[in-house]
Parts: structure tokens; C-alpha cells; sequence
């Protein structure tokens, strides 16, 4: 029977007959006086005698626009990305929506020390107590939200709700491991998104629709600015909480030590599990395998959270409304309409506000084959793990090396780059750019198998092992795991990174669970490197589902840089990597198979 990850079984469907939408905005004041900013949606043929439940979401990036003229005339529910079909449907299957400016930003007051603090957190309290007051309010609360939003909404499942009135969460492509999602993964400073988001979320809290240019550029001619709430006519307040932004701080502007996650974990949604857990809200979790490590965290949720659950991974951008497949990397177009995806989230909400949801299980697509399976744990059956290792004349071979001697000489080449369309740009919105990889890899060291007898399913967590020198005291391994077709054009799949003072293979138990070697991060663990010191270093790739076919051969690339994106490891001066490949120092990469 054919997997589908948006069909829900034995739906409860309310006889309702709601049309068009109205909207109201109002300041709420929070325990310490700070007004926040919040929307609510609502039919416009609700009566008084109808209750609804509300979908809440907490936005950093503006609830509503201020949109200019003539667009403010017919354009009452402007919206973009996963909104575009959700308002409709949401009102239709009656559901009020309620729409927050996260303190220190759009209209609201207050001023924000970093993402997710405590005091923004516990607003979701006050603002899920407010709803439940409402007339309209049945008492029945769900939240979501991509990117930002879903890691708030998420949030929101730690805390505890007056008669249980969070029903269900459902996060997609949202942060969950902060330091290795996209700020380091690896240890590796993602300078790219840092710097970009940074920038962004600085524009916006000022107010300049200029913001939004590089990230969704019609807004910048549709919107002077945020939506200011009704009763606030000549925009004093906006302006006054506008002000009250300028002592906000940033991510690529704060001085903290960003070597290490010791840290970093303050805004980590991670370290909530004991909460969640205990509360027990369901959760549904969307995300793409190309959207930076959006793929590692959702998997590592489905492991590690006893909440029930649907975890779907597939070949989906940022906010899933395009592909990013590398197999059709020019092909953006999602094979569905939008509302399908939209009608699935409905119905998740609807399973939940019922009680009945009790799933847990994990749907993937894999890429190549363009299939999806369903799996209720991970690793999935049938998964084994084949061991390639390096070896003579840049081979990757399934016999382990005989020789005494043998080795592979790199010289980092800091010009190399994964470019401007790759995963971590992804992450910000941008299409995936990935073409033949075969001209890049000519400037990285590359081991590449003989032609595979059979077709091959490649899903789960790649690990890599290497036995390895180098002339300097830091650095950092880029390695890619790479498809050669017959006439030999190279195809991404996925990659992992690893700065090499992180080497150390902590021996502690993870804060979650892992299929990979465990890397802490922490300050306490990191080894400078010793320059011609043969040094052991494993990690894992970022997961993956791929078909490789018959004929084709796996490739693995190995760098030192990828400047459009990460920082440079050292900061100066040109290191040479000595990786071995003997009886003695075997380096190799084990690829998780699906028999």
C-alpha cells in the first residue's frame, strides 16, 4: 500500500459553514507591564453562540503588514509560504487564528537579549490564558509555525496550560539544537546565516520593510512596515515600542564565545525534554532533508521525545512550498497543491483537540526513488551499515588495506565553495543551487568506488572515520557524500563537518539520543590540534534518504573550507592534511544501507 504522510485516519469532522475572515488586533499586557501585540482571526459570519478552537502562532518576523496603497484596499489577508492556503481553510473548518508579535519585535514592546528567552517563553502562557477567556474560545488551543515560529511553538508545550488547553503542537522546519543546527554545525561557525538573519531581524524590529528584500522581496513593494494594532491610529505606540527595539541584541553582533555550545544551549529547545515529555502534547514535525539540519533534529526528536508523534522528513525547502531535490535540482515545483499540506495540518489539530491522536512513527521520502516510506523506528528495519575504505589510486574499496604504507596528501584550498544555493542557504530561503559537482571536486580530494552491481537504498546517517595529520594547530574537515552517474556527473547527497579541536569522542551520555559519534562541543573536551600528529577523527554526515543506481558509483569529496558559508579554520596560514589509508591507519566511511 502506497505511504502517504498527509492522510490521517478516522478524522472528526464538525458540521460548520464559516466564510470569509475578520481580523482585530488589541495589546496585551504582560506580568511585568510589557504590552504585546496580537491578531486574531475570525469568520465573519461567527455568531455568539459559536466556540472555536484557536491555532496560535508567535511570530519574530511581523504578524501583519501595513501594507501601502492601493494593495491595503483589496489585500485584507496578505499572506505568504506556508499561510497562503492555511487562513482560508483554517476559518472555513472553524478555527480562529490568533497572531503574536513576539516581545522586542514588530509592534510589540520590550526588548529581546536573545532568541526564545525565558520571558518570552513565559508570555505563552499569559497569551493561551487570554484566548481561553475569549467568548469565542471553545478552550481548545493548538500551535505552529515554520522556522521561528515552530521552535516557539514548541516552546509552548513546556509549560503548563490551565485544564490542559494545548492540544497539540506542530513545529516545521524549526530549530531544536541551536549550536549544531545551523549556527555550528559541527563546531563550525556558519558565518552565512549568522550574519544574514542578524542583519534581518535588525531591519525588521526597526520597522524598514527593506528587510524583506532578500527573504520574500514582493513585501518590500506590497509593505511600508508592521501593522500596527487598531486602536493606535496615529502610531504613537509603534513608534514608542520601535524605539524600545534598539536595545535588543542580535546574534552576529553579541560577544559570546561562539567556539563552543557550553553557551549556546540557553536557547536550545532540547534541553526542555523532561517538560515535554510530562505534559505529553502531541506533536506533528515537518522538515526537508536539504533544509540545513532540519533532518537530524526532526529524527533526533522522533528518537529521543516519548510524546506521541508524526515526524515527516522530505525533499522540501524552508518553508516547504518548493523542492530541493539535488536528482532535480532545477525542478521547484512541489508535485501537490498547497492544500493538501494544509488540510493535513487541519486534520493532525482536529485528531489532537479530539484526543484520539496516538501515532508515532516517522515518514521519509526517499530522493532518486521518489517514494515515501513510513518507519515507527529509527534506524528503520533492514537498516546495515557498509564499510568503504579508502583506498590506492582514490578508490573506495570494500577490502580493507593490506599495505604498510599508503596515504593521501591535501593541501586546503579556501577558495573551495558549496556556493550560494546550497543547505545552509536553503535555510534562509534561497533555492537550491547544486549542479555537477564533477569541476569542484577536481579541487578536493576525492575517493570514488567502481560501478555498483545493483541499485541501492542509502538512508540514515553516513560516518565517517579518518586517520589524519596536519601542519597547523586547528582546522576542519568538509567531507561530502557524492552520486557519479555513467557518464560522470557528480550529484550531492549530504555532507558532514567537523573543526577538528571538537575531535574528542565524548564518553558522557548525549543530552538526546544519537546514531553518530558524540561530539560534546564543549569547551572542556576541545584538543588543539598537534601539528604532525596522527589524530583519529569520526563524525557523522547529515542524514539522508537516496537511491543510487545500478552502474553509478559513490563518491566521497574531502575539504578544508567552504567559504561562502562557514568560517576559516585557522584564521591564517595554508594547511597540509596527511590522510592515511595502511593496515595499520585504515580511514573509511560506513554508508547506512536499506537492504
Amino acid at each position: 500500500m502506497e505511504v502517504n504522510p498527509f492522510y490521517f485516519e478516522n478524522v472528526p469532522r464538525r458540521e460548520v459553514n464559516f466564510k470569509g475572515i475578520k481580523k482585530s488586533s488589541y495589546y496585551l499586557t504582560m506580568r511585568d507591564g510589557v504590552k504585546i501585540a496580537v491578531e486574531v482571526l475570525l469568520p465573519k459570519n461567527l455568531s455568539v453562540k459559536d466556540k472555536l478552537p484557536a491555532i496560535l502562532l508567535q511570530t519574530r518576523y511581523w504578524r501583519d503588514y501595513d501594507l501601502r496603497i492601493p494593495f491595503k484596499w483589496f489585500m485584507n489577508d496578505y499572506s505568504f509560504g506556508y499561510s497562503k492556503h492555511l487562513h482560508k481553510l483554517g476559518i472555513e473548518r472553524g478555527y480562529a487564528f490568533v497572531k503574536v508579535d513576539v516581545r522586542g519585535t514588530g509592534a510589540s514592546f520590550g526588548t529581546r537579549p536573545w532568541p526564545w528567552s525565558a520571558n518570552e517563553v513565559k508570555d505563552g502562557r499569559e497569551i493561551t490564558d487570554w484566548i481561553i477567556q475569549q467568548p469565542w474560545s471553545n478552550g481548545n488551543i493548538v500551535s505552529m509555525g515554520v522556522s521561528y515560529l515552530g521552535t516557539a511553538a514548541e516552546y509552548l508545550a513546556t509549560l503548563k496550560h490551565t485544564n490542559g488547553c494545548l492540544k497539540g503542537v506542530l513545529p516545521m522546519s524549526s530549530q531544536w539544537d541551536t549550536y549544531l543546527e545551523v549556527g555550528l554545525p559541527g563546531g563550525v561557525y556558519n558565518h552565512y546565516f549568522m550574519t544574514d538573519w542578524g542583519e534581518l531581524d535588525k531591519g525588521l524590529d526597526q520597522n524598514k520593510s527593506k528587510s524583506f528584500l532578500t527573504l520574500h522581496p514582493p513585501l518590500f513593494y506590497l509593505a511600508k512596515g508592521v501593522k500596527p494594532v487598531e486602536s493606535d491610529k496615529g502610531k504613537k505606540l509603534l513608534k514608542e515600542a520601535v524605539k524600545e527595539h534598539e536595545k535588543n541584541i542580535y546574534v552576529h553582533e553579541v560577544e559570546l564565545e561562539v567556539n563552543y555550545r557550553d553557551t549556546i544551549d540557553a536557547v536550545s529547545v532540547f534541553t526542555q525534554k523532561k517538560k515535554i515529555e510530562r505534559y505529553n502534547v502531541p506533536f506533528c514535525v515537518w522538515g526537508g532533508w536539504l533544509d540545513a539540519a532540519v533532518s537530524d533534529h526532526i529524527i533526533k526528536r522522533f528518537m529521543t521525545y516519548n510524546n506521541p508523534m508524526r515526524a515527516i522528513i522530505g525533499d522540501w525547502d524552508h518553508e516547504i512550498i518548493r523542492k530541493t531535490n539535488p536528482f532535480f535540482y532545477k525542478k521547484y515545483k512541489l508535485p501537490m497543491d498547497q492544500t493538501v499540506q494544509q488540510k493535513a495540518r487541519l486534520d493532525f489539530f482536529e485528531l489532537c483537540i479530539n484526543d484520539k491522536f496516538t501515532e508515532k512513527a516517522l515518514y521519509y521520502y526517499t530522493m532518486g526513488e521518489e517514494k515515501w516510506k513510513r518507519t515507527g523506528i529509527w534506524p528503520p528495519a533492514g537498516h546495515t551499515m557498509e564499510r568503504w575504505y579508502f583506498s590506492d589510486n582514490n578508490e573506495l574499496s570494500q577490502k580493507k588495506p593490506q599495505s604498510e604504507v599508503g596515504e593521501n596528501t591535501y593541501k586546503v584550498d579556501f577558495d573551495v565553495s558549496t556556493g550560494t544555493g546550497n543547505r545552509w542557504h536553503v535555510h534562509y530561503d534561497q533555492k537550491l543551487k547544486m549542479p555537477d559537482r564533477a569541476k569542484i571536486d577536481e579541487k578536493l580530494l576525492t575517493l570514488t568506488s567502481i560501478p555498483l552491481d545493483n541499485n541501492i537504498e542509502i538512508t540514515g546517517h553516513a560516518i565517517i572515520t579518518l586517520y589524519m595529520t596536519s601542519t597547523h594547530d586547528d582546522g576542519a574537515i568538509f567531507a561530502y557524500l557524492e552520486d557519479v552517474d555513467e557518464k560522470g556527473k557528480v550529484i550531492y547527497i549530504t555532507e558532514g563537518q567537523l573543526r577538528l579541536i571538537h575531535r574528542k569522542i565524548s564518553t558522557e551520555e548525549p543530552p538526546y539520543k544519537i546514531t553518530v559519534p558524540h561530539h560534546s562541543f564543549r569547551k572542556k573536551d576541545a584538543k588543539p590540534v598537534v601539528p604532525e600528529e596522527i589524530m583519529q577523527i569520526s563524525f557523522g554526515f547529515l542524514p539522508t534518504s537516496v537511491l543510487i543506481r545500478k552502474g553509478h558509483r559513490i563518491r566521497v569529496a574531502i575539504a578544508g573550507a567552504d567559504k561562502d558559508t562557514f568560517n576559516r579554520y585557522p584564521e591564517e596560514g595554508i594547511p597540509t592534511y596527511n590522510i592515511k589509508r595502511n593496515k595499520f591507519h585504515a580511514s573509511y566511511i560506513d554508508i547506512p544501507v536499506i537492504e
